[in-house]
């Protein structure tokens, strides 16, 4: 092997690859990987850029030298980001716990119980801040959460406008995001200072949007804007800061129908821009309009409560073309941490919390009005807006001589925000002034009456039962033990790499060198983050083959939809505003059709062949037909169905024959990575999932990172960002420590200029670690491990793919269709059966209904390989048995799994076969599973719920806490 961590990250030793080499047929890796990856798309020259690999104390010293080229100083600007305390009990038993950060995407309820009630505790939080009925489980960030709320309002808007009504007074961000996202959607936005508007004077349009307070620090009552808008059809939305909600008057009670923004003030770091939580709360009876997640509760097979994902869960891919958002994910992690905070803090704590912070700005602005300056608005919450005619860059560089961060708006106009951190400096902010530091914090509430919270909120018992850390404690060792993470055992999904995130690659995530930057400090403050940046951008460029990549999409969807965006960009620099058609394979990830229209783009969808393959006879007659009006092709490589196209070249030669841009999907660039680039295949662009191939955790479905790589000729059009401390990006030169001049102009896709920068330096320790020896090997194991178990299982399920060789890439589909044929037993109950032997269950249904894909990634060991081998081969076993009559259709282990302690202790056992059986099945059947492969009695995985009843929960949508007699 190439070095020590190497050892560490990758599960097989020596002895173990040659085992399954052997079984395979293949003498070596080499040998494998000759067979399996298409001699046509195989990368000739070596890898250049990356650096021999370091060891673990290596990189981590780089890292910590990295950092101190960053200057952390106390950030008054705010504009959407503002200092907060995490509490420690929170970030050592959610930030950085294992048992939180490395849990996958909670599709399978039974098992993710915990994340889920933490998930539903953020929903009722966020609804009773805003006083709206229903909000989600969390959006990426704030800006684009106001694009899903104007998407929202077009859909369901009975106005025949085009027009979408925007409050002038919004954070940049926000507005760069929004006229990016409208002009490719083809609204029109209209900006208006509302608060100075006569509603009167108020054209008809589909949709207002506020922001509250506004960005200038104002508090206004929006009402009777909202009303006229309301009048002709339209809806409104109301980006609030919930924790100024705790003393204003809420969204929900001026009339909004939709609340966005962010719950990053929530004890989340700033973190240079994210991740960070973003929310979304509706009216009554928009419920089913929601983009993202939902999380509701249901019951289980006793009819007790249990909570699940409801709705439109993974809308891209039942929808397609016809989905409203292309939001498949969320920000889970951090949205814990923040439902955590209000579950510590509770609203009285809250409460307090914002009156302090609303004292410091009364205070500052009586001093500064006492010394003749002018503070903008009477009504304000945390932010002033002060007026100092031709003295704002003075007192900023004034400012930072005491580190302290102030907003410059122009020449003669400063802004200040304070937070729960800033109260310590309030003297130097006011030595920045010119005034005595001798003074005391004034009570007069700059909040009018008439816009004070009267209602009641957080009123849950969750919110009151664990003041003391002891029970904050407990409260979330309680949830992590009633959820299955990657620190319990193997989560062996297609399409989603479940692999190792090791902690010295998360270790600098907690640095506040990297955690505690404001997103928009200034240049010279963040030198050590932007030089990070800059590496990584520059080996992944070379990864893929691509001349420019931008780090800035905070999911793998907004890397798609900046991809997308990039060619439309280019067509129409060419003239070629007709070129909108965007091929996309029957089999494609959902989410690519979902963005292609956000994109403004239409779908039309190429067949696959019997083997997974593009159709290359449809594709060509595809071309004919659209080949005037082709944008883009959009496909996964190796495909979806988790084979290697040899005909790739072909397809892409045909694309750029017609004059359109190839789009590389990069789900699964783990199959690939050192062995082949989107770039050489005839790719133009590509988003790539940090959280996958590159080690970045999964978090229970977010954070995820999803940059976008591009060709050079589409690299003017990769996203840009108003607020971007430089320019320039990559190729950035290591021997001479210059930047390149490559400049991405493209329209923002994300808050934050490096979207979510402060996890970053995980995949920059990932490839540091393993350079590019290790990562080339690391892909090589990841195909071996696929193929072993698709060796293994072929003959209890058929294999559904296989390329030439019979050898599949890092995943395989398992075919269970002719099993529900034969015994009637379906894919979900395999998948629940698997929760009793202690796994969570592979990808469902996905591509193809009715199979499991198995991703089995190249960080599981030998032992954890056959345990997983063992026990899908004992529930073919018992799936046998049903068939053969031993047990009834309607009562086996597998129609009634998963099997609670409860269920199998509580009352008279009335089933055809054991309660052992129930509960201990891998040490019954007949396999070696127990013992020989470390999965013993003692390790027993007990789900908290039996099997959750789906129809029910979307039957009866209920989104927010359950009272605790529910539970009784």
């Amino acid at each position: 092997m190439s070095h020590a961590f190497a050892d560490r990250h990758i599960g097989l030793d020596t002895d173990a690859r040659q085992l399954m080499l052997d079984a395979l047929g293949y003498p070596d890796l080499a040998s494998m990987m000759d067979a399996a990856v298409p001699t046509a798309i195989r990368q000739s020259s070596p890898l250049r850029t990356l650096p021999e690999p370091a060891s673990e104390a290596e990189v981590l010293a780089e890292l910590r030298a990295i950092a101190d080229h960053n200057t952390v100083r106390r950030s008054l600007i705010g504009q959407g980001y503002y200092g907060t305390f995490t509490p420690a009990v929170i970030q050592r038993n959610v930030f950085e716990n294992p048992s939180w950060y490395t849990a996958y995407t909670p599709y399978q309820p039974e098992i993710s119980q915990g994340r889920l009630e933490a998930l539903l505790n953020f929903q009722t939080m966020v609804a009773d801040l805003t006083r709206l009925h229903t909000a989600n489980a969390s959006m990426l960030d704030e800006a684009t959460a106001v694009v899903e709320g104007m998407l929202l309002a077009r859909r369901v808007s009975k106005s025949a406008s085009n027009l979408f009504l925007v409050d002038s007074d919004l954070f940049a961000q926000t507005r760069a995001v929004l006229d990016g996202r409208a002009e490719a959607l083809g609204l029109d936005l209209e900006y208006l200072p509302l608060a100075e508007t006569d509603r009167a004077d108020l054209p008809e349009a589909f949709g207002v949007f506020v922001q509250y307070p506004a960005a200038s620090g104002r508090v206004w009552d929006p009402s009777a804007v909202i009303a006229r808008v309301k009048e002709h059809g339209g809806l409104a939305v109301v980006a609030a800061d919930l924790l100024a909600l705790t003393l204003l008057t809420p969204p929900g009670e001026h009339g909004a129908d939709v609340a966005v923004g962010t719950t990053q003030r929530f004890g989340v770091p700033m973190g240079f821009g994210g991740p960070h939580a973003g929310y979304l709360a509706v009216r009554e009876g928009l419920e089913r309009q929601l983009p993202g997640r939902l999380v509701g509760v249901s019951k289980d097979a006793d009819g007790k409560p249990a909570y699940r994902l409801t709705l439109q869960t993974r809308e891209q891919h039942i929808r397609r073309d016809k989905a409203t958002s292309n939001i498949c994910t969320a920000q889970v992690l951090l949205a814990v941490m923040a439902s955590m905070y209000g579950v510590y803090h509770g609203p009285d704590g809250l409460r307090r919390i914002a009156e302090r912070v609303h004292d410091q700005a009364s205070t500052l602005a009586a001093l500064l009005r006492g010394a003749d300056y002018a503070v903008a608005h009477e009504a304000f919450f945390d932010t002033l807006e002060i007026s100092a005619p031709g003295r704002a860059r003075e007192l900023v560089a004034a400012a930072r001589e005491r580190d302290l961060l102030l907003w410059q708006v122009d020449d003669d106009t400063i802004r200040l925000s304070v937070d729960e951190t800033t109260e310590a400096v309030l003297p130097d902010v006011v030595s920045v002034f010119g005034l005595e530091s001798d003074w005391a914090m004034v009570f007069d509430s700059a909040i009018p009456s008439s816009l004070r919270r009267a209602s009641a909120y957080m009123e849950h018992p969750v919110f009151h039962a664990h003041r003391s850390e002891t029970a904050m404690m407990r409260y979330l060792k309680r949830l992590a033990d009633r959820d299955y993470a990657l620190d319990r055992g193997m989560i062996p999904l297609g399409s989603c790499t479940m692999k190792l995130n090791a902690a010295t690659e998360m270790a600098a995530v907690s640095w506040p060198e990297f955690n505690g930057l404001h997103p928009f400090a200034p240049l010279d403050d963040v030198q050590g983050s932007l030089v990070m940046i800059g590496m990584l951008e520059d080996w992944l460029a070379e990864l893929t083959g691509y001349d420019a990549v931008s780090l800035q999409p905070n999911a793998g969807s907004q890397g798609e939809l900046a991809g997308l965006l990039a060619i439309r960009g280019y067509h129409r620099s060419r003239g070629d505003d007709h070129r909108t058609v965007c091929l996309i394979p029957s089999s494609a990830h959902g989410t690519n059709a979902a963005s292609a229209v956000l994109a403004g783009m239409r779908v039309v969808v190429v067949a696959t062949t019997g083997s997974g393959d593009v159709d290359l006879d449809d594709l060509r007659a595809k071309l004919a037909e659209h080949g005037d009006e082709l944008a883009a092709l959009m496909i996964t490589y190796p495909s979806t169905h988790g084979v290697y196209e040899h005909d790739v070249k072909d397809v892409t030669a045909a694309v750029h024959e017609a004059g359109g841009q190839v789009y590389v999907d990069g789900a699964n660039l783990n199959a690939l990575l050192g062995y082949a680039r989107f770039g050489d295949l005839g790719g133009d662009v590509s988003h790539l999932n940090l959280h996958k191939t590159f080690c970045i955790p999964h978090g229970g479905g977010g954070p995820g990172v999803g940059p976008v790589a591009a060709k050079a000729h589409l690299a003017a059009f990769l996203p840009g960002h108003p607020l971007a401390q430089m320019e320039a990006h990559p190729p950035f030169d290591m021997r001479t420590g210059s930047v390149g001049t490559v400049v991405h102009r493209g329209a923002p896709v994300s808050a934050a200029p490096y979207g979510s920068a402060s996890i970053l330096p995980i995949s920059w320790a990932y490839a540091r670690l393993m350079g590019a020896e290790g990562l080339t090997e690391a892909t090589a194991t990841a195909v071996l491990a696929a193929n072993y178990i698709a060796l293994r299982l072929r003959e209890h399920y058929p294999v559904l793919y296989a390329g030439e060789n019979g050898l599949v890439a890092h995943e395989c589909i398992l075919d269970l269709r002719p099993l529900r044929e034969t015994t009637g037993v379906t894919v979900d109950d395999v998948a629940k059966r698997l929760i009793d032997y202690g796994f969570h269950a592979p990808t469902m249904s996905f591509p193809v209904a009715g199979t499991l894909m198995v991703e089995p990634t190249e960080s599981e060991d030998l032992a954890e390989l056959e345990r997983f081998i063992q026990a899908m081969i004992a529930i073919r076993h018992e799936a046998d048995a049903v068939a053969a009559g031993e047990w009834p259709a309607s009562d086996n282990p597998l129609v009634n799994a998963p099997h609670t302690a409860e269920s199998v202790i509580v009352g008279e056992w009335e089933h055809p076969y054991s309660r052992e059986l129930a509960s201990y099945p891998a040490t019954l059947a007949g396999s070696t599973v127990d013992g020989g492969f470390g999965a013993t009695r003692a390790d027993k995985y007990w789900p908290p719920v039996r099997r959750v009843d789906q129809a029910y929960g979307d039957r009866n949508v209920a989104c927010s806490c359950p009272p605790v007699e529910a539970f009784a």
